[in-house]
């Protein structure tokens, strides 16, 4: 993509309503104080650097339009990068596949709840994107007679994830960003959006500010595009970094007047690492799936039960019995995420845990020479922690990794129901239901995006290419400016950063992987009383301070930590990643999808019936394919 730098420092006035520029106004109010702010057009806005947005601007750009990429770091940086283990494609490279079986894995690894056409149209085109991919570039690792080779990873019934070592996110985001200079695609980079222009019914632009200079930005453009993002870190324990994956697109959907659906849906990653020798830093980033899907073993810490985990003398000696026997004696290590992830749980919750609260994952029982190769990633980071993963296990335990819950869209347009507003990626609900298939995250980033882009560019008109703000929004806009001013000069006494820290350590006692009505409703008065606390806020230093984005970060977080807490507590039974200790069981009735809306100043919970699968994908269903785990052995 081409980099743009800020607008030119000129001074309009606001009657140049089409020049980009530096704009200053008076506030009107008893101060009478000064508000600027640079104005930016395009005919897409798209926010979000990361592998969903650039496939959305890459199929624009491909159609003749130029629309703007914005992110919140520094281009390239995006989470993306932290997608290690693969991206899933019925390609059939080494096992009889066809994307109606990928289909119904997804299908069945959602409980039954996701969006049945959201989920074939993934895995229909899927097959395309892969080579789509591999022709821009991408280095997928190659079988010995050059098909792109697959894997096997947790609750697929064949090896259908390809690779590129464990670093596949991130040769995925690199090969779309040379795609996306190639087509020289703008963007800008440190950049936050903190409201979307609307009146409910549609979007006329955005406002943010660059976090480089503390400029504030306004964005004039009547199509807005968020890839921005899921909210698991809101956890305290989350495979995220802290700064990103917060929340903020579900809540500027929200805000906007779109839908949000499922928000209690949140996947824990079954292996985050964990230990004193790795460092709090360190606590909850990611082992990737690929360690499993490789043979990775799960031992607890009850050594007096070592005798029955096999493998060398000295492991049984540091590690204790593998405890998948006992939760899925079929698909043991690889079988669901929500599935071994509770069995971890479990196994602490009784005491055969570790001292971190963990338990060990070890790979040592593979030939080094071939852990180094599949997995150089893991290798090299655990190297420099002090561990050997070729000679000795690793020390996980559970982490918050992924939201399934977004904002409710047409997967084959992206449509909100706001005109003018779209969405895509982890942004969105819909794909993975109440679970999420390993591989998929990347998977739909590409599929769907592709089909957003389309649609999009048939959507932008003439009258597009200079879009024009109204009074009102133009109003909001700077309503919103002087919000930010204020924030900014908050004097009070809590750092945000603080709120951050209570409000992932509320979440993860009362919404983690065990839930129950009491621990629930514990979570929603704690943020109520987080939220109360926010009219006391001191910020350290100006708008290009980390204060200041934990600021306005903790407003977005807040209101998603609410939907999802309120979501959890409606849902009463147990369904995927969400896990009611006082309803455990899964209830046909439940089959619906929690639909939220702002009514009149409050959130409003509706239930949805789920369509039915398509009948290829309901014969699919009834062969009843699974991966018999064992040969592996």
């Amino acid at each position: 993509m081409t980099k743009i730098p800020p607008t030119d420092h000129g001074v309009p006035t606001t009657d140049d309503a089409g020049v980009d520029g530096r704009i200053t106004t008076r506030d009107g109010g008893d101060s009478d104080r000064e508000i600027e702010y640079d104005t930016v057009t395009t005919p897409v806005l798209v926010v979000g650097a990361g592998a969903a947005g650039a496939r959305v601007a890459i199929e624009l750009a491909e159609s003749g339009l130029e629309p703007l990429v914005i992110g919140k770091r520094d281009h390239g940086d995006a989470h993306t990068t932290w997608a290690a283990g693969g991206i899933n494609a019925a390609l059939g490279s080494l096992d009889e596949d066809d994307w109606t079986i990928h289909a119904a894995d997804t299908l069945n690894e959602g409980h039954h709840l996701n969006d049945p056409e959201a989920v074939e149209l993934t895995a229909k085109h899927m097959p395309d994107r892969i080579h789509e991919l591999a022709e821009w570039g991408m280095p997928f690792d190659r079988t010995e007679d050059g098909a792109i080779n697959q894997r096997y990873f947790g609750a697929q019934s064949s090896r259908r994830t390809c690779f590129v070592g464990d670093r596949t996110g991130e040769a995925m985001l690199e090969t779309l960003i040379d795609r996306a200079q190639a087509l020289e695609i703008p963007y800008r980079d440190n950049v936050m959006i903190t409201r979307l222009l609307s009146d409910g019914t549609r979007v006329d632009g955005a406002v943010g500010f660059d976090m480089e200079t503390g400029e504030g930005l306004l964005f004039r453009t009547n199509h807005v595009v968020l890839a921005a993002g899921g909210f698991s870190a809101l956890y305290h324990r989350h495979s995220s970094r802290a700064d990103e994956n917060n929340g903020d697109g579900q809540a500027l959907a929200l805000e906007a007047g779109a839908r949000l659906v499922d928000l209690e849906f949140v996947q824990f990653h079954p292996t985050g690492m964990v230990g004193e020798r790795y460092g709090e830093e360190w606590d909850g980033r990611l082992v990737t799936e690929a360690v499993r899907g490789e043979g990775g073993r799960l031992y607890n810490a009850d050594v007096s039960a070592s005798g029955a985990s096999g493998g060398s003398e000295e492991r049984r000696s540091s590690v204790g019995e593998r405890f998948m026997e006992r939760y899925s004696p079929t698909q043991m290590e690889l079988d669901a995420r929500d599935v071994v992830a509770r069995a971890i749980a479990q196994e602490v919750r009784e005491g055969r845990g570790t001292d971190h609260g963990g338990v060990y994952l070890d790979i040592s029982h593979r030939d080094p020479d071939y852990i180094r190769d599949r997995l150089p990633t893991m290798v090299e980071r655990f190297e420099g922690l002090g561990v050997d993963i070729t000679s000795e296990p690793m020390e996980v335990a559970p982490t918050a990794h992924y939201t399934m819950g977004g904002v409710d869209i047409d997967f084959r347009t992206g449509e909100t129901g706001v005109e003018g507003l779209y969405a895509v990626g982890e942004t969105v609900a819909g794909v993975h239901g109440a679970n999420r298939l390993g591989g998929n995250s990347l998977a739909e980033t590409v599929a769907i995006g592709k089909l957003v882009g389309e649609h999009v560019t048939n959507a932008v008109s003439s009258r597009d290419r200079v879009p024009t703000v109204t009074s009102a929004q133009q109003a909001l806009a700077e309503r919103e400016f002087r919000a930010l001013d204020d924030l900014a000069a908050a004097e009070g006494s809590v750092r945000p950063v603080e709120l951050l820290e209570e409000l992932g350590d509320v979440l993860w006692e009362t919404a983690g992987i065990l839930r129950d009505e009491e621990s629930l409703r514990e979570g929603l008065a704690a943020v109520a009383e987080l939220r109360a606390r926010t009219a006391d806020l001191r910020v350290d230093g100006d708008r290009t301070s980390c204060s200041f984005e934990y600021a306005v970060d903790l407003s977005f977080s807040l209101t998603v930590a609410e939907t999802m807490l309120r979501t959890a507590l409606e849902r009463t039974e147990s369904r995927g990643a969400h896990y009611r200790t006082d309803f455990p069981e899964t209830e046909p009735d439940w089959r619906v999808t929690l639909v939220l809306s702002t009514d009149e100043g409050g959130l409003r919970i509706r239930r949805r019936g789920v369509a039915d699968p398509s009948d290829a994908v309901r014969a699919a269903l009834d062969e009843d394919h699974e991966l018999d785990y064992h040969h592996l052995e």
